[in-house]
């Protein structure tokens, strides 16, 4: 697989767009939720999980442009703060976003929160399997589960249904023997859509090899992340990885491959020279890839990317189109 670059897809002057993840509703339009918030709410990035809330936009084509259409998760503040990095999917006859929020502006308190709905028109409800707030997953209070050690809670979730059972994969930044902490993922498994989930005891990557905003899809019987080499394991880190499993649990790293790179690399230094950098460096970390499948394949992916050159916009979404060799 390879990827071309086809341009912005989603941007707000004023605001920064980030994270957005894709469907095809069942009118053949495509429905993109992404995380956004105010740039002048906070001085710096951090409004991400101060002030985010998950924007509902469309489009009639995968390569947009896609058009703000209205708010679909608010920011509750308090014990609903901030949700943010939303990945959408569609299972069982339900659409189901999943994504994270936390407590008072507080990391540590990271949790993911599933909601379902019969349409996309955001009337959205808590899996019945959730709290009632519709918190799926926490990290463990078990200390035989490897998220035990968590020191930013459960986050970043990415669901798939692979063969009769249902995993949300979730990241954790867990203690690394013999000391400091690691960015890795793990799997809770359910044997109903809407849970519960229960965490599978094990880490699924390598503590020696850190990576971030996974994103699982299923291709001929294996399951795939795509992530980003938070690590620089294969290159720097504004690009990403493909990682391949045979179960869904185990994902070996001597079968991790480079996939795509920085956003410079395909538009060219020139053309960011003048951009304004709010996160990452001026060669444009790709982040938060989410992947828009179309009979059974990727098709398209979606990237948060934490410049702009244009004057008063942040952050955007990004769309590549996946070519398959």
């Amino acid at each position: 697989m390879s990827f071309e670059y086809v341009g912005i897809a989603a941007e707000q002057k004023g605001m920064h767009v980030w994270g957005s993840s894709p469907i095809i509703g069942p009118e053949g339009r495509v429905h993109l939720y992404a995380a956004q918030w105010p740039m002048s709410t906070q001085k710096d990035f951090s409004g991400w999980f101060k002030d985010c809330e998950i924007g509902h936009y469309v489009s009639d084509s995968p390569e947009g442009p896609f058009e703000y259409i209205g708010l679909a998760i608010a920011d509750k503040d308090g014990q609903f703060n901030s949700p943010h990095n939303p990945t959408i999917n569609y299972m069982d006859g339900l659409y189901v976003l999943s994504f994270i929020v936390n407590e008072n502006n507080d990391l540590k308190t990271q949790r993911i929160v599933m909601m379902v709905a019969e349409d996309l028109n955001d009337n959205w409800r808590p899996a019945s399997g959730a709290e009632a707030d519709g918190t799926m997953l926490r990290k463990s209070s078990d200390p035989t589960v490897w998220s035990y050690t968590a020191r930013l809670g459960c986050s970043n979730p990415s669901l798939i249904k692979f063969g009769n059972k249902y995993h949300l994969y979730n990241k954790s930044v867990v203690r690394k023997e013999p000391k400091g902490y690691v960015y890795t993922y793990g799997v809770a498994i359910a044997d109903q859509l809407e849970g519960p989930y229960i965490h599978n005891t094990e880490r699924i990557t390598s503590p020696n090899f850190p990576l971030e905003d996974a994103y699982a899809f299923n291709m001929n019987d294996s399951v795939f992340f795509f992530s980003r080499d938070f690590g620089a394991r294969k290159g720097n880190q504004g690009g990403g990885l493909l990682w391949k499993s045979a179960d869904g649990i185990n994902f070996p790293t001597e079968k991790v491959t480079r996939a795509y790179e920085d956003l410079a690399h395909y538009l060219g230094e020139e053309a960011l020279e003048h951009a304004h950098v709010y996160r990452g460096k001026k060669h444009g970390h790709l982040e938060r890839v989410q992947i828009l499948s179309i009979d059974g394949k990727p098709a398209y992916a979606y990237f948060a990317v934490g410049l702009n050159v244009k004057d008063g916009y942040g952050s955007g979404s990004h769309v590549f189109k996946i070519v398959h060799e």
